[in-house]
């Protein structure tokens, strides 16, 4: 609320050339229509769900580098009782018989931010907004949901020549399900870029949360990352490595380890990427990323993704995952620039390196128009039968389906 506020008075401090820049401004529109079902082992029924997205806001014209942006959004399911809603501890809408799909009603201010360019070096972001760090991996706006995560923060960027910084101060984390963090949390990533083959950086991410205090952690690491080309192909590639203890309101004493290496390749329409991560853990607690896209990075049938933001899995993770993505050139009606993609994951338990589960994606999107697109998805999950007698079960087996209709502006 205290980074809102100062949004708003910073504001304030322009109104005598607001009107004009207001209607210099833009409007911004979005509306996503999506289809999901459900299954999973262990619960009698399938969940549907069908839900729409609607956000509408406006972006201001820039004077003496201030530009403002408010934006509001309402999520409001189309099917109702045959999915579960669940938060860590309890059903929301009783349907504890069925796969849970996270989509409620919600309406809200999502976005209400004041961006200030200081100089063609520095630019700060006051307000309620939106932030995807790098890969995502440890900071992102879960997009994937319909309610996507957004941050009563400060955001700051500064860039030098080959030599870049971003601090983050959060205030507050806007979730799904209204489940929110009350937050006293900062980052800082610098990065210096040597070529376009190497940019090294390093991060610190000082999560303080005061009513998730479990989440609490401090995570430090370095990454290296760049591209080149070989034989006609774009190749780039990840490094990362990071060390995770508790912080500030987490009672507990605990060092993780992270470690994450990709590579990707594109060559004419074809492009794919290997990756291959460890998120540590000791049987009790894992190596947590609270504030990541996870849909993205561990698997789309979303069974990593723990209700309540851990993430994690308390015996560590082990993700190989491949990945091949096609982008050919052809029109069909109204479907044009299609891409499909196939992915496939394979996860291990690492504290006793036998095998958790596998999971199989795929993906196929088309432009029905310049501002409407179409994207069909499907997940299969299936977890080991068989562990060890002390390791930790793996998520139950299940598998996904959702196709959307999304309208930007």
């Amino acid at each position: 609320m205290k980074v809102l506020l100062a949004c708003v008075v910073a504001g304030s401090a322009i109104a005598g050339t607001a009107s004009a820049q207001i209607s210099a401004g833009r409007m911004l529109l979005e509306s996503r229509l999506r289809y999901e079902t459900v299954e999973q082992a262990g619960l009698s029924r399938t969940a549907d769900g069908l839900s729409d997205r609607t956000r509408i806001g406006w972006e201001t014209g820039e004077t003496k580098g201030l530009r403002g942006l408010i934006e509001f959004e309402t999520v409001e399911p189309l099917i109702t009782g045959h999915f579960n809603v669940v938060t860590p501890t309890r059903s929301l809408n009783g349907k504890a018989q069925y796969p849970a799909i996270n989509d409620p009603a919600n309406s809200e201010l999502n976005r209400l931010q004041l961006t200030w360019k200081v100089n063609p070096a520095l630019t700060v972001v006051v307000g309620r907004q939106l932030m995807n760090v790098d890969d995502q991996r440890f900071v992102g706006t879960t997009a994937w949901r319909q309610d996507e995560q957004t941050f009563d923060a400060i955001k700051a960027d500064l860039v030098r020549g080959k030599f870049s910084a971003t601090y983050l101060y959060l205030a507050r984390v806007n979730r799904n399900l209204d489940q929110d963090w009350t937050s006293d949390s900062h980052a800082l990533i610098l990065g210096y870029t040597f070529s376009a083959p190497l940019r090294i950086e390093t991060f610190d991410y000082a999560l303080d949360f005061r009513n998730t205090p479990i989440l609490s952690t401090d995570t430090a690491g370095a990454r290296a990352s760049g591209r080149f080309k070989f034989d006609g192909a774009q190749i780039s590639y990840a490094v990362t490595y990071a060390h995770q203890g508790d912080y500030r309101s987490n009672n507990g004493q605990f060092s993780l380890g992270y470690e994450g290496v990709s590579v990707d390749a594109v060559y004419g329409l074809w492009s794919g990427g290997l990756a291959y991560e460890v998120l540590g853990g000791d049987g009790k607690r894992g190596f947590v990323t609270p504030l990541q896209t996870n849909h993205g990075l561990q698997g789309w049938a979303d069974a990593f993704s723990a209700v309540g933001g851990a993430k994690t899995f308390v015996d560590g993770l082990e993700d190989l995952n491949l990945q091949i993505v096609v982008r050919p050139k052809w029109h069909v009606g109204a479907f044009g620039n299609p891409q499909f993609t196939l992915r496939g994951h394979n996860f291990d338990n690492h504290r006793f390196g036998v095998s958790l589960a596998r999971e199989l994606d795929a993906e196929a999107s088309f432009a029905l128009t310049p501002r409407l697109s179409l994207t069909s998805q499907f997940a299969d999950f299936q977890a080991s039968a068989h562990r060890p007698q002390s390791a930790a079960a793996p998520p139950a087996s299940r598998t996904k389906f959702s196709v959307g209709l999304e309208f930007k502006l």
